[in-house]
């Protein structure tokens, strides 16, 4: 396809602007897109920099805009519509924090217009987006930071380095989950006019048109398809994101998901319950390990998962937000673990004590020492004024977000999924493969096209 005169204007403006390098001393203009949950918490971390202005802030729901730029401060200006935000020549960095289907394309036009971004995870609704995100970063020449935190904290760094180093053995298994009971749910309640404070319009964006509900918007937008990929793509890629840079893997050969919206009472449709087994390949095919996410919104149970624990020949190291724990396995002769029970007949299981039992390896915890939200705001200035390599990049922000979709898509698909990393493509499966991609909904369709085909 021949470039349109669209495709150079684009390119010239990110051109001119990745001339604008700064200096260690410059401050940094950063504008909010989408002041929710998470959004307030970036705005607190950014303010707390510094080497920031707080310059702009976007949301489409007029009170959350109003207490944005209450907490930005004076000097911010205020937009209803985020592209208006783009035009600020004041905003150099911007910061997405809108609901998921907004992640890719606010990125992509971000990109376009010059601004290095930090957007947040998952840092797509569907795979083609994360490609399409990586190829715009390299054109426009712009640092995408994502939003998985966990790479920025220190103790994550040195639990890194004593899995690397073997103090657990050889990994071959991690774990992963959350358990908590939102029991009966969300609730159900009926469609309506959308508040006249929100330009649902807008909020829908690209996402396909559809009657305005109270839990298809705002928070709760996490429980539809339409709009995001539920805790697997939520929570999920947060741990995966662990597990995958810790193993150093950059993506996993089969995938098999189930579960389903078995409990909760409401209108939600992603998986409320879901198991979700991860096999990453080894030498000759073999499996180097797996990985298990698990999630459950209506038992807690014991209340396990929250973060993830690897497990080694040697012992498991289990690691949070929190810190880390190394649980050191015993060392004894194998022959000395065979069971034996009560009255068992003569003959029965012979046991050899020349192997002193012993740990195999050295325990030993750690707490989490530094905040790692600020810290991975820090990283992203840094890079924007050395044009590094952010420690959360849009490579790997891709990777994980992919391993996430198709996880989600063998749930709803019914069977597991064979991947092929290098061509990104699913195999033997043509059924699947179409939903690698979604539609984007006119005119938004128009707008991003150019930048989906970014080389």
């Amino acid at each position: 396809m021949a470039p349109s005169r669209r495709d150079f204007l684009i390119s010239a403006t990110a051109a001119l602007a990745s001339k604008r390098i700064l200096g260690a001393n410059d401050r940094v203009g950063v504008g909010f897109i989408g002041y929710g949950l998470i959004g307030r918490q970036h705005v607190h971390d950014f303010k707390r920099q510094p080497d920031v202005d707080l310059v702009a802030l976007s949301d489409v729901y007029q009170p959350r805009l109003e207490q944005g730029l209450a907490d930005c401060g004076p000097r911010a200006k205020g937009y209803a519509d985020f592209r208006r935000l783009l035009d600020d020549k004041n905003v150099q960095a911007v910061v997405v924090s809108t609901p998921d289907h907004w992640h890719a394309p606010i990125t992509l036009l971000a990109s376009s217009a010059g601004k290095d971004v930090y957007v947040e995870k998952p840092m797509t609704l569907f795979v083609r987006e994360g490609r399409w995100m990586v190829n715009a970063a390299k054109r426009f020449k712009r640092v995408v930071q994502v939003g998985t935190q966990n790479r920025s904290g220190v103790h994550y760094q040195k639990a890194l380095e004593l899995v690397r180093k073997g103090r657990i053995g050889r990994v071959h298994t991690a774990r992963m989950g959350s358990f908590r009971n939102v029991m009966p749910g969300f609730g159900s309640p009926p469609d309506s006019n959308p508040p006249p404070e929100l330009d649902y319009d807008l909020w829908l964006g690209p996402a396909p048109k559809r009657s305005y509900n109270k839990n298809r918007s705002l928070y709760h937008f996490r429980w539809f398809w339409d709009y995001s990929g539920g805790q697997m793509t939520n929570l999920g890629a947060h741990e995966l994101d662990v597990v995958e840079w810790f193993l150093n893997a950059p993506a996993p050969a089969t995938i098999s998901s189930s579960g389903g919206r078995l409990a909760l009472e409401d209108n939600g449709e992603t998986a409320d319950t879901q198991d979700a087994l991860f096999e990453y390949a080894g030498p000759r095919g073999q499996p180097a390990f797996t990985a298990l996410w698990s999630h459950r919104e209506a038992s807690r149970g014991r209340g396990a998962g929250g973060g993830v624990e690897f497990f080694g020949t040697k012992g498991s190291l289990v690691i949070s937000r929190d810190g880390y724990t190394v649980v050191p396995d015993l060392r004894t002769a194998p022959e000395n673990q065979i069971p034996e029970f009560l009255g068992h007949p003569a003959g029965g299981p012979v046991h050899h004590s020349g192997l002193k039992p012993g740990p195999w390896t050295e325990g030993v915890q750690e707490r989490a020492t530094n905040d790692l939200l600020a810290s991975h705001a820090r990283n992203f200035l840094d890079c924007i004024k050395s044009r590094g390599t952010p420690i959360a990049d849009v490579e790997t922000g891709h990777r994980v977000a992919t391993a996430c979709h198709l996880a989600n898509l063998s749930l709803r698909l019914g069977r597991k999924l064979r991947w092929d990393a290098e061509k990104e493509e699913i195999i033997g499966d043509s059924e699947a493969a179409q939903h690698l991609e979604r539609p984007y909904r006119k005119p938004w369709d128009e707008t991003l096209a150019p930048l989906t085909l970014a080389k």
